[in-house]
Order: structure tokens, then sequence, then C-alpha cells
């Protein structure tokens, strides 16, 4: 997880922690919620990232065959 820093006023900070006690939460995960539902309100119809958008940062990380995926050799016996 990325950690990201905001600047908040204290009576903001205040209710902040008064809700994630009452909440049995941390504030960080009660920010997070907050922050989601206003995404998501804001940008109901956004695309979500494909399989390859999630796994960029380990594409070529892991040796192998190049065509794993398209030579009928790595085939053989898939299935049974």
């Amino acid at each position: 997880m990325t950690t990201v820093t905001i600047k908040m006023p204290e009576l903001l900070v205040s209710k902040l922690s008064i809700a994630a006690k009452k909440r049995h939460t941390s504030r960080s995960a009660l920010v997070r919620c907050a922050v989601e539902k206003y995404v998501e309100e804001d940008l109901p119809n956004a695309e979500q990232p494909s399989a390859c958008d999630l796994v960029r940062d380990f594409v070529g990380s892991v040796e192998g065959p190049r065509d794993l995926s398209s030579h009928s050799r790595h085939m053989k016996g898939y299935g049974e």
C-alpha cells in the first residue's frame, strides 16, 4: 500500500478520531473508506484496471519460456 500524507484542521482530526473509535477501526481505514466512497460517487463509470495493469510491475520478472501461451507443445496434457 502507498502512503499518502494529508493536512487537516485539528477539529477534523478530532472528529475523525472519535468516528474511528466509535467504529472500532483506525483513522487510516476510515479515511480510505471515505475517499473510496467519494471517488466511486464522482466517477461511477470509471474503467476498471485490466489484469495486465494490476501486475505491470511483475511483467518479465519470472523466467520461463517466452511462448508459453502460444506454442502447442506447452499445451500437451493440459486439461486432462
